[in-house]
């Protein structure tokens, strides 16, 4: 019998600071909730809204694996490895904190809004040497088909982690199915809906809802209507 936690879009934790305003499905700053702190590996999942010219400065970060993704607009990128680049819609930026990192982000237009989807894994190796990846996901982008963005193998679709984990992002058409089937047992999946309504094993969840399934190995998305969606594939036990 599988297991499913839902959150629903309206549940997660609200902040509005005025230039940027985020919602966590996860415990994170001001808001903490018991049985919310993390999913598996899968520790943070800001969706934030940032205003034109604004964003975070200098601030540091270790032992984590941070995964951006815009949904509009770009952002830029100073970190204290050297880095400094624009991250658009439609592309994927990866960092590994491993012994420590400063870095900064602003969005990269003075006038309009950049969203986007901010993701921390709990990583597999404590201490690695720090890196940072961006790809374009227009390189493996498919319509009606799951496309694999992310992975803990250098070699393999997507960039890559420190951790045992694997992301696909789904852009369908009202109607199409697939299915899927985990990548490594003792693993769950984390669906967050980008837009639109998906039903996944018998679970309905809508635009900026988040399902979590495990204790099962085989998956079946039906999208009810046109939808964008993120599936995460994480280890349910970490060692913290």
């Amino acid at each position: 019998m599988s297991n499913t936690i839902l959150h629903l879009a309206d549940t997660r934790g609200m902040a509005n600071h005025g230039w940027l305003k985020s919602a966590h499905s996860f415990s994170f700053a001001g808001y903490y909730a018991e049985d919310r702190v993390h999913f598996g590996a899968l520790r943070v999942l800001n969706d934030d809204d940032i205003s034109g010219g604004m964003g975070f400065g200098e601030h540091p970060h270790d032992n984590m694996e941070i995964i951006t993704i815009p949904l509009s607009g770009a952002l830029k990128h100073q970190d204290s490895m050297g880095n400094s680049a624009v991250i658009e819609a439609g592309e994927i930026q990866v960092m590994s904190a491993g012994t420590g990192i400063y870095h900064s982000e602003f969005n990269a237009n003075a006038n309009e809004a950049v969203t986007l989807l901010q993701i921390w894994l709990f990583p597999n190796k404590r201490n690695v040497s720090p890196r940072y990846e961006q790809r374009s996901l227009k390189d493996w982008a498919k319509i009606n088909e799951l496309y694999q963005v992310l992975s803990p193998n250098q070699d393999d679709q997507g960039v890559w982690i420190h951790q045992d984990a694997w992301f696909h992002m789904g852009n369908f058409q009202a109607g199409k199915k697939q299915n899927y089937t985990l990548k490594k047992s003792g693993s769950g999946l984390y669906i967050f809906v980008i837009k639109g309504q998906l039903e996944i094993n018998g679970n309905v969840i809508n635009t900026r809802d988040g399902l979590g399934i495990w204790n099962t190995s085989e998956f079946n998305f039906k999208s009810n209507t046109d939808s964008e969606f993120l599936v995460m594939e994480v280890p349910m036990e970490v060692i913290l």
